[in-house]
């Protein structure tokens, strides 16, 4: 029997060209497996902030005094005052996201290997470096992203109960209001968020690196060798050059960042503390941007090699 295609001058019927086919995405499906799998990278930031709503609605109940005291302040000190709780939210949950992406990226290549699942997922059609990649945006792209929305939620919460508490009491909520940028704050977190996420890339990369080649206590190899060449240095030659470096790296982003002003403009914010001319014209941070590229390469080709353990 005759199939269509063996019919002279007769054409194989073809799917519509006219629907086009839908691209894999394998990075955004690795990043998608990477929090399905790893579920306390939101868990953790959202019971954070869980427990600074409860605990600030908890201490509201002294909120109208507080606000009688404030009130024979001079501005700059009632807006310090007021503005002390909301900053206290933003820096939690800065430093619970920190540390979970530091402690996910010391699993992150550990872990498929110490579970043997590594063996699966290098026989799907998806790339060692897009691998390593979506484990990389889950600190510096992830991260930054969910603490912003968590903060902006949860100070927005702690706004709307302030002012409700405030209401309750016969107590004026413009006072309140004036001294919170909301819409200024949000875009001085984000910009911070980002800048942390760009100045941090090596060391997170560096956890990737060790998570990659370590057959167990990542964490131990992550923090000895650094520590370790700092101490030689020390004692070899008296000098702390690396020791500075890393000092440099973990907390000058900010001060490269910012230019720290003692007294801040209510209506303004922070916005004009913000420097990203000078933190982008900073050659730390594209140094260290390269470092952290090649420490991701680096962790690629590992994967590549990387059997269970």
């Amino acid at each position: 029997m005759s199939t269509p295609a063996d019919i002279p001058g007769q054409d194989v019927p073809h799917a519509n060209p006219a629907v086009p086919l839908r691209a894999t995405r394998p990075l955004h499906w690795s990043i998608r497996r990477e929090l399905w799998e790893s579920r306390s990278v939101y868990i953790a930031p959202l019971v954070v902030a869980a427990v600074v709503l409860v605990a600030f609605m908890i201490s509201t109940y002294d909120l109208p005094a507080a606000m009688r005291t404030v009130s024979r302040l001079d501005p700059v000190q009632r807006g310090g005052v007021v503005m002390r709780s909301f900053d206290m939210v933003g820096l939690t949950l800065f430093v619970t996201g920190t540390l979970v992406g530091a402690f996910y990226c010391l699993d992150a290549l550990y872990g498929e290997r110490r579970d043997r699942s590594i063996l699966f997922w290098k026989s799907l059609p998806v790339s060692d470096v897009t691998a390593v990649a979506a484990k990389a945006s889950i600190p510096l792209v992830v991260m930054p992203i969910l603490v912003f929305g968590l903060v902006v939620a949860v100070q927005a919460m702690m706004l709307l109960w302030s002012a409700l508490v405030l209401a309750l009491n016969g107590m004026s909520v413009a006072f309140l209001w004036s001294r919170l940028p909301f819409l200024q704050n949000a875009a001085t977190l984000l910009y911070a968020l980002v800048v942390i996420a760009l100045w941090h890339a090596p060391l997170y990369a560096w956890l990737l690196l060790v998570s990659a080649w370590a057959r167990r206590a990542p964490l131990m190899w992550a923090l000895l060798p650094p520590l370790a060449l700092a101490a030689v240095e020390r004692i070899a030659f008296g000098t702390s050059h690396f020791g500075g470096l890393l000092k440099y790296r973990l907390v000058d982003g900010i001060g490269t960042a910012f230019v720290v002003q003692r007294a801040v403009d209510a209506q303004a914010g922070m916005l004009p503390q913000l420097t990203p001319l000078r933190f982008l014209a900073n050659p730390g941070l594209w140094l260290g941007l390269v470092v952290a590229v090649a420490f991701l390469a680096a962790a690629a080709r590992l994967r590549r090699y990387a059997e269970p353990i």
